[in-house]
């Protein structure tokens, strides 16, 4: 008896040509950004170098801890909308399913880090729709914040490389964008996918107040990330507030390039060319790739340092809270009482 081919096999090889061709595409991007990232190092290395050996500690310190006052207004921003979509989760949990899934993002395809935290919810006991409807909306609320903090520097950088001329067609996303968090409009959304996903609809609908403070969130985050960065940057006025704003509009539009260029990994190079570009008519393009560079392995850092914080007190916590259980159970013989009474009736 002759085997029929399967109807399946034609899609599945083609299915698995296109993957073939992404994964190769993804390798040569990101071959290609540590290549031009090198160059640009080595190019400039006197200037790199000389700029961070004379970084002072204290300014460095700060700028790390912006970094960590940035992350937690982030993830405030996600968690307050996954609490207004269900029964509040308490910021030790949101924080680790949310920092700790950021480290997605280190993966090739940034993507990965929504799939963990969608994940790392669910193993919670959060259900997976609910976790994806809050991710999906807090991307949608950083989008609209980062083009708000970024118009403090988006005229700027256009103005310094053409390689940039494309930044204000980003503000044709921010209408839709609006739409998205309006309140009905946002209950409509989730409760649409809610029931195409056929699980229960939301406890209530999504609140002004909610979508304010993930805003609100949001801008904290742009406003610490500018600060650490302003830090950094030894310009030669100093610490002065002229610049304060040029950094946080940067940041803002640095961290939606590594959005929009989700297929390197947390947005290398993309937001490396942000940074240089718009430091170098202040400080020189040597500090400016050497700031570049410095961020980079603090933002790295930072996040490692807070997800594995956000882990251990997790671990602990439950912990504690089982040795608690174990104290609050029965004493020792009213436990056995069921097998004094069984060998009394044998």
């Amino acid at each position: 008896m002759s085997e029929t081919p399967s109807v399946a096999e034609p899609s599945t090889q083609s299915a698995s040509r296109r993957a073939t061709v992404v994964n190769i595409a993804r390798v040569a991007l990101i071959v290609l950004v540590v290549v031009a990232a090198t160059w640009q190092l080595v190019d400039h290395w006197e200037e790199v170098a000389d700029t961070v050996f004379r970084l002072q500690w204290h300014r460095a310190a700060l700028a790390q801890a912006a970094i960590f006052l940035g992350l937690a207004c982030s993830a405030m921003s996600w968690q307050v909308l996954l609490d207004d979509l269900g029964k509040p989760i308490g910021m030790r949990r949101g924080a680790q399913i949310f920092l700790v899934g950021q480290l997605g993002k280190y993966l090739p395809g940034s993507v990965w880090a929504y799939v963990l935290q969608i994940e790392l919810g669910h193993k919670a006991g959060l259900a997976r729709p609910r976790v994806f409807a809050a991710t999906v909306f807090s991307v949608i609320v950083g989008v609209v914040a980062a083009l708000f903090a970024g118009s403090l520097a988006i005229p700027r950088l256009v103005d310094q490389d053409p390689r940039l001329a494309w930044l204000p067609w980003l503000y044709l996303v921010l209408p839709a964008a609006l739409v998205m968090l309006y309140p009905p409009v946002l209950t409509a959304i989730v409760r649409f996918g809610f029931r195409l996903l056929r699980r229960p609809r939301p406890d209530h609908p999504a609140t002004l107040r909610a979508v304010m403070a993930s805003v609100a969130s949001a801008l904290g985050t742009y406003t610490f990330f500018g600060v650490h960065l302003w830090m950094l940057a030894d310009t030669r006025e100093g610490l002065t507030l002229r610049p304060l704003s040029l950094c946080i509009g940067t940041m803002a539009i640095a961290m939606l390039a590594g959005l929009a260029f989700f297929l390197l990994p947390s947005g290398v190079g993309a937001r490396e060319l942000v940074i240089i570009v718009a430091l170098t008519p202040v400080v020189g393009i040597g500090p400016a790739t050497a700031y570049a560079a410095v961020s980079r392995v603090m933002f790295t850092l930072a996040e490692l340092l807070a997800a594995g914080g956000a882990a251990a007190i997790a671990v602990w916590a439950r912990r504690r809270d089982g040795a608690d259980a174990v104290d609050t159970q029965p004493s020792g013989p009213a436990k056995d009482a069921p097998d004094e009474a069984a060998r009394s009736r044998s």
